[in-house]
């Protein structure tokens, strides 16, 4: 079956009609292919559990998107933690200093709107920079009363509710929590591992002085990585710390000189703020040619598929052939292009949400 279902004509040219009518004028083909799953749904004769699946889960995402849509040029970090924790704990007040330093550094604070350091993220940032997307429950159903009005989206579906603590963000900040935290997490992981997601910052934040997170990190080295069932870039690009400064810096300074990536067929396209100089070029090379398929990394201006979509045209780039089973070290080479002489000059600058590059449930290719 193909991924977009085949209809008459007729049906075809209604659907067209349908969303000229409605006053349609951008990305019409992807609404008509919205419109005609729909319709493929009905003659698949899909049973009446999978259509209300379907409709719940695309009604969701459009309220969550509207959501997010008025803060698209606000850079935005998911705060991940345990419903649980009180606000007598130590992790509770940790989690209020961390949002409150990225609020005070210009960026939004997204949590799941419940209790514990949902809570917590939500008072530190204030409700000004605080955006929640709950899920419904039998209990801790309705947002905590630090999230504003308007600034919710409840969700029924974890998988959609997971889809936009990760989509819209440019930083992840993990407070110890239980199952809900470690399954984000992972899949957060996952998603970097497979190149399904860019990469971005990953911050696990303990309590002054706590181990909650070393524990995982020896099970990872100590099994996961020693079974060879992963390598050891995947955890490599995670960051254990119990410093409310140094995981704000880790996240703000993820997007000093590194703007965005794209994929163009099999060439890896990186866009800086700042050109390295040659002498930087070739040091990356000596650093990054092991994993590279064939050729460089150079400077080059943009391909064609980038000005075909007027993406970041303006940014200086880096190109290469990276192979993409090597896909989780683009976080070490982001690293070094942060690290380069070239960029020590330039400050902090939040990542231009509205570029495109930062929708982070899909990894792009042209």
């Amino acid at each position: 079956m193909s991924d977009s279902p085949v209809l008459p004509a007729e049906v075809s040219q209604t659907l067209r009609t349908i969303v000229d009518e409605a006053g349609i004028t951008q990305n019409t083909g992807l609404v008509e292919r919205l419109l005609a799953t729909g319709i493929g749904l009905g003659t698949d004769q899909a049973g009446k559990l999978d259509l209300k699946i379907a409709s719940a889960a695309l009604t969701e995402m459009r309220a969550a998107f509207a959501l997010f849509a008025p803060f698209e040029q606000i850079p935005k970090a998911t705060v991940f933690g345990s419903a649980r924790t009180k606000p007598t704990d130590a992790a509770y007040q940790q989690t209020k200093r961390i949002a409150a330093e990225l609020a005070g550094r210009g960026w939004m604070v997204v949590t799941g709107a419940g209790p514990g350091i949902m809570q917590a993220a939500a008072e530190g940032a204030g409700p000004d920079l605080s955006l929640g997307v709950s899920i419904r429950l039998p209990f801790e159903e309705k947002p905590n009363s630090s999230i504003a009005n308007g600034r919710n989206v409840a969700m029924k579906y974890f998988f959609t509710r997971k889809l936009m603590l990760v989509k819209e963000s440019s930083g992840f900040v993990y407070v110890p929590g239980g199952f809900g935290t470690l399954d984000e997490l992972f899949e957060l992981l996952t998603l970097q591992q497979t190149g399904k997601s860019e990469p971005t910052p990953i911050i696990l934040l303990d309590e002054p002085g706590g181990h909650f997170w070393t524990g995982l990190r020896d099970f990872v080295n100590d099994h996961l990585l020693r079974a060879g069932v992963i390598s050891p870039d995947d955890f490599g690009r995670v960051v254990l710390t119990d410093s409310v400064s140094e995981a704000a810096d880790k996240i703000t300074g993820f997007w000093r000189n590194y703007d965005s990536l794209r994929w163009v067929g099999d060439r890896l396209v990186l866009r800086l703020h700042t050109e390295p100089t040659d002498a930087e070029v070739e040091e990356l090379n000596q650093r990054f040619g092991s994993m590279l398929t064939r050729g460089t990394i150079h400077k080059r201006g943009p391909l064609r598929h980038e000005v075909d979509d007027g993406d970041r045209l303006g940014l200086p780039r880096l190109v290469c052939r990276f192979d993409p089973f090597q896909v989780g070290s683009i976080y070490q080479l982001i690293g070094a292009i942060n690290a380069l002489p070239s960029a020590s000059a330039i400050p902090e600058t939040p990542p231009d949400a509205a570029s495109g590059d930062l929708k982070r449930g899909l990894r792009r290719r042209a």
